[in-house]
């Protein structure tokens, strides 16, 4: 697989003894799916239709009125949220990304709470009725903590740099932006300094979630 921006990607020919090896757009490793574009937008589609069908198979649970709603909560916390939220610390969430988590969990929450569509209950109101946080801080949180994990151990994966020059046009963004954005006010050199103090680390990190930046 060759992995590139443009629409079309280039051609690679590999041989192992003698037998051309096929090309591929996409391939699954390791229960993730790598495609060609460098994106996690299949990976997160594919996640989140997982995530509602094995809603769909603990129905009866998760929407039973005459179980507290603390319970299940628990439930779709304990085994509907890993589905989806598997390899997370690896996605870069992008606005689109992100209402698209969003719409997936105010899914969840509308069949848990029984909520009609004619009902006129806003977004914001539906976590607060059912006292959940975000999904989508809960995904920055274990980002913010497995990058402090990373960078304590294996700075350079995170710090490498290629050669070359960037591409023309608006540049895609990162994961240490998207980070850099949910933990405050700046700089990503300022984030991985930060990151060498374990202690401050968790305090960033603590603050960020419970803040909801």
């Amino acid at each position: 697989m060759v992995i590139s921006r443009k629409q079309e990607s280039p051609k690679c020919d590999i041989f192992i003894n003698k037998v051309k090896l096929k090309q591929t757009e996409k391939f699954k490793y390791l229960g993730t799916i790598i495609s060609n574009d460098g994106k996690t937008n299949r990976e997160i589609s594919a996640r989140t239709a997982q995530a509602k069908i094995n809603f769909q198979k603990m129905k009866t649970i998760l929407t039973n009125k005459h179980i507290s709603i603390e319970t299940r909560k628990a439930a779709l916390q304990c085994y509907i949220e890993p589905v989806l939220m598997y390899e997370c610390e690896a996605w870069t969430i992008s606005k689109q990304i992100q209402n698209k988590l969003e719409a997936t969990e105010m899914w969840f929450l509308r069949r848990m709470l029984r909520i009609p569509r004619t009902a006129k209950k806003t977004n914001e109101r539906v976590p607060n009725e059912a006292n959940k946080r975000s999904l989508v801080r809960t995904i920055r949180k274990r980002q913010a903590t497995f990058l402090g994990h990373v960078m304590r151990r294996r700075k350079l994966v995170t710090t490498g740099k290629f050669e070359g020059k960037r591409s023309r046009g608006r540049q895609r963004e990162k994961i240490m932006d998207g980070l850099a954005t949910w933990l405050g006010p700046g700089k990503v050199s300022d984030i991985l300094a930060a990151v060498k103090e374990r202690d401050l680390w968790r305090d960033m990190i603590a603050n960020a979630y419970k803040q909801g930046t």
